[in-house]
């Protein structure tokens, strides 16, 4: 996601920024999760979004 969502270009959609929320918002929303499970996510697996979106899916079916 874009660090500024007012500057145009290229968005860095491969790794995840937690220190804006606006991007924990969007992020929140691309994967289908809360603000927790994403927190939980990055804190585990790190900022790539490749792999927070497989420590999600992975996770879901245990619940």
């Amino acid at each position: 996601m874009a660090d500024d969502p007012k500057k145009r270009g290229t968005p860095d959609n491969d790794l995840i920024s937690i220190k804006q929320e606006h991007e924990i918002r969007s992020w929140c929303a691309a994967f289908g999760c809360s603000r927790e499970e994403l927190l939980a996510a990055v804190a585990a697996v790190g900022h790539s979004a490749a792999k927070v979106r497989d420590y999600l899916n992975k996770n879901k079916n245990k619940k």
